[in-house]
């Protein structure tokens, strides 16, 4: 699959895990960065939670850690088995 037809294709459920926060107080899951007044404001770390769509992360200072940013996120239907 080419570059173009990935960027192209919904970014619809791209990854679901646990809010974590690093010894910055950046919140991530995984290997994106989250908005961080979006979690303070609905969210706790912990929580399972699943990223609709991610951006290029803006910030210079969090950019070398966390090149992907999401603020489009929202609880997971995380089920137990």
């Amino acid at each position: 699959m080419s570059k173009d037809s990935e960027q192209k294709m919904p970014q619809k459920g791209v990854f679901t895990g646990i809010i974590e926060k690093d010894q910055n107080n950046n919140y991530f899951c995984g290997e994106y960065l989250l908005d961080y007044k979006m979690v303070q404001a609905k969210f706790k770390e912990g929580d399972w939670i699943t990223i609709k769509s991610i951006i290029e992360n803006p910030s210079d200072i969090s950019y070398d850690k966390y090149p992907k940013k999401s603020r489009n996120f929202d609880k997971a239907n995380h089920k137990p088995e």
